[in-house]
């Protein structure tokens, strides 16, 4: 990754942000959101995710996780890879008003590169941070936890 942001220990949590193509409000619709949850419990069962917290935003998710297998960056991969590829289906296949508008730009995303043939649906980089100390760990969770807040989202965290 060019952006400084890399996992570097494989094997420590880290603090991930995943952000959609051009900040596209996506997940403001629950059909998307529910293809994130399903995929994390998959991952969390299936491949060794272990998930301390996570936040899905109008545009973005962050998620606080770990590797059991020391290989998060494949784990973020792969989650990135089966997500995108089964919300573009649900974008195609389900009631959707936007659905012209979003492809459009999920294809214009692949023009300055060559990985992704059809369409880009996350953006490049993960903005990883290290979770370094339990300090850095509570001040990640706890700003996990105001995100959806400070969106105006909702009124308050419910505990």
């Amino acid at each position: 990754m060019k952006e400084g942001y890399t996992i570097k220990d494989q094997e420590k949590p880290h603090f991930i942000t995943c952000t959609v193509v051009d900040w596209i409000d996506i997940f403001t619709r629950k059909v998307y959101k529910d293809i994130v949850v399903s995929s994390l419990d998959y991952c969390i069962k299936e491949k060794g995710m272990i998930l301390y917290g996570y936040v899905i935003m109008s545009n973005h998710i962050h998620l606080i996780v770990q590797s059991k297998e020391g290989k998060l960056s494949d784990l973020i991969r792969d989650f990135k890879k089966f997500t995108s590829k089964n919300i573009l289906e649900a974008i195609q296949t389900e009631p959707e008003s936007r659905r012209e508008w979003m492809l459009d730009l999920f294809k214009k995303a692949t023009e300055t590169h060559s990985r992704n043939k059809n369409y880009q649906f996350w953006q490049y980089g993960n903005h990883a941070e290290e979770i370094y100390n339990l300090h850095f760990m509570w001040d990640k969770l706890n700003y996990i936890h105001l995100n959806p807040i400070r969106a105006g989202i909702v009124e308050k965290a419910q505990h």
